[in-house]
């Protein structure tokens, strides 16, 4: 092909090249012809006139975030950082407004989110940040929504992502909340510890009843012996004074035998001489006769008295 031809052909392939173009899906390009807009193009693949129409511009239309942080002060005079994330999106039907209208949209939503929070915040306490960081959320959206919805933004959600206070206040809200924890768990202890103490108490007492009640049946079945044993004695001709001396001396002589029959015991008996069996039983005659004296004596009293 001559030179003639050839320039004539590639200027023809050349203007063809530049005449299509392609937008990604969920975007938008903006057409304009000799610096007027001319039209909206969407995803696919797409005409213009070469050198005649240019693309001015392309905008997504995906959902974006925009993460803004505000420092602001709360009702109790303290400062505070939050970070406010606001997902939005251009309106389909209103690229041009989106595009025409508002050259810096990241600008314009950050200048409401600061109005809104610092606006809002000063009414509330440190605490109530916290509790209500959805109503905050919810009334810059409201604010932004009404505001950007001329020019082509839509809204989709606004966000209290962090809660920042100043370093001195976290670390007093830390010990506040140490000393609280700490009192709640001094007062189980104190109740796990009165528990302890009051049902020792009642095992103790159940205890001692029960050792009680133990040592009046030990007793009483003694006392039942010793009565069984001295209606034997009375029926081979023994009286109740000789029988009673009779098993106290017999007792004795068992407790004797029980204690040599322990090689550790450091048990000492008195009296324990040998001939204290015998004494121990004039002793126990004298005291009988004694005590029947005295309850002659004292019979004779009363019927005097009666007479």
């Amino acid at each position: 092909m001559s030179p003639v031809f050839l320039i004539p052909f590639l200027l023809i392939v050349f203007l063809l090249l530049i005449s299509f173009f392609t937008v990604k899906q969920q975007s938008a390009a903006i057409i304009e012809r000799f610096g007027r807009f001319q039209s909206i193009r969407h995803s696919g693949l797409q005409m213009k006139i070469p050198l005649i129409d240019r693309v001015a511009g392309r905008l997504s239309l995906k959902i974006q975030q925009l993460d803004v942080i505000i420092e602001t002060k709360t009702l109790d005079d303290v400062f505070v950082r939050l970070k406010v994330s606001v997902q939005y999106m251009v309106i389909k039907e209103k690229v041009y407004d989106a595009f025409y209208k508002l050259d810096y949209p990241h600008d314009q939503i950050t200048s409401y989110v600061f109005d809104v929070v610092r606006a809002e915040v000063p009414k509330m306490k440190l605490d109530d940040v916290f509790v209500k960081k959805d109503d905050i959320a919810i009334a810059v959206k409201a604010e932004l929504n009404d505001a950007m919805l001329e020019y082509g933004f839509d809204i989709i959600k606004t966000l209290v992502t962090d809660i920042d206070p100043d370093s001195q206040v976290k670390a007093a809200m830390n010990r506040i909340n140490a000393s609280e924890r700490e009192k709640i768990a001094a007062q189980y202890e104190g109740d796990a510890a009165r528990i302890l103490i009051v049902e020792k108490a009642k095992a103790e007492a159940e205890s001692k009843r029960l050792q009680g009640q133990g040592i009046a049946d030990q007793r009483r079945e003694i006392a039942r012996g010793l009565e069984e044993s001295v209606e034997v004695l009375n029926r081979v001709g023994i009286n109740s004074q000789e029988a009673s001396a009779l098993i106290v001396v017999t007792q004795h002589y068992d407790t004797l035998q029980s204690l040599g029959e322990e090689t550790n015991s450091n048990l000492i008996l008195l009296p324990n001489a040998p001939q204290a069996g015998s004494n121990m039983l004039n002793d126990m005659v004298a005291s009988f006769a004694a005590s029947n004296q005295i309850g002659e004596a004292m019979k004779e009293a009363r019927n005097k008295k009666k007479e």
